[in-house]
């Protein structure tokens, strides 16, 4: 993500360590903090719950309920109200500085759009949508990178509306972080997770099939729904529709087969369930951004 020119025009660059500029608006305030030199154990805490993400440099985070871990351009980290961060700043430098932007969110805000999305998007099995009590730290994805470059702009702008356009890519902002925690719980815990919950069930057997033939017909009789309801329960709880997240696993698969010298491409889209190459082909190199052979290439160069 980038800072507009105005940014850098306009802040004041008063101290080395987690220099911070804001700017706020109606439930929400965006603050960027700058350092721009090697620190240690610098304490940083929010009042409210906070989204913070990457934007240059490196940190290395610390939090009560995680080992260390380093922080990166491109990761987003959630965190609830009060949670304490002790950070690390090991490369930051005049030349290099670590930049990151943390958006502090008005938690009766966040409580209103998830009791609207258990209105509108109920899940599975009586499940519910709720606040989060801990830490979520994942990689932004396209939709929500997006998001977050355009919120920067417009927290930066003078318009008069802007407050209005916040509200509305905060809504969107917040389904989708909820999507991808819940996608990601499902991934992480299919261990723990009764199959009494259908969609862990569901996930849990498409990625122990994705070598079979895998319909949204076929599913939904595993749920023992009907197909267009599996559909919209899927598509709301885990953020995309179950052919994307069927092609998804098994791109994820075919990428781990592509590391293996020995392997051929043929043995690796058989494998992974698609029906013929061609197809293999255009969903791996939309997703990888190169085909399976320059990727394998890449990978071993």
């Amino acid at each position: 993500m980038r800072l507009p020119e105005k940014f850098f025009t306009d802040r004041k660059l008063d101290q080395l360590v987690e220099n911070k500029t804001s700017f706020t608006v109606n439930n929400a305030e965006l603050n960027i903090y700058e350092t721009h030199h090697y620190a240690e154990k610098v304490v940083l805490q929010f009042s409210q719950p906070v989204l913070a993400s990457m934007l240059e440099g490196k940190k290395v985070m610390h939090l009560d309920d995680k080992e260390s871990f380093n922080f990166l351009p491109g990761e987003s980290l959630c965190l609830p109200s009060d949670e304490v961060m002790c950070i690390d700043f090991p490369e930051a430098r005049p030349d290099n500085p670590t930049r990151c932007l943390a958006m502090q969110i008005d938690e009766g805000l966040i409580a209103k759009i998830i009791c609207e999305m258990n209105e509108k998007m109920p899940k599975a099995d009586n499940n519910v949508w709720s606040l989060s009590n801990g830490n979520y730290a994942f990689t932004n994805d396209q939709a929500i990178y997006h998001l977050l470059q355009r919120l920067i702009f417009v927290f930066m702008e003078d318009n008069p509306s802007k407050d209005m356009f916040v509200q509305l890519m905060m809504k969107e902002l917040i389904i989708r972080i909820k999507q991808s925690e819940n996608r990601d719980s499902y991934h992480n815990q299919l261990l723990h997770i009764s199959d009494s919950n259908r969609m862990a069930f569901i996930i849990k057997y498409i990625r122990e099939h994705l070598d079979e033939p895998l319909s949204v017909q076929v599913l939904a009789e595993k749920a023992c729904m009907s197909e267009p309801n599996f559909h919209r329960v899927f598509k709301d709880e885990i953020g995309m529709s179950p052919v994307q997240f069927i092609n998804q696993a098994r791109v994820k698969r075919a990428t781990g087969m592509l590391k293996d010298p020995s392997i051929q491409i043929s043995e690796v889209y058989m494998a992974c369930g698609f029906n013929n190459l061609s197809y293999f082909n255009r969903v791996f190199k939309k997703s990888a951004g190169l085909t399976p052979k320059a990727y394998q290439k890449k990978y071993l160069a």
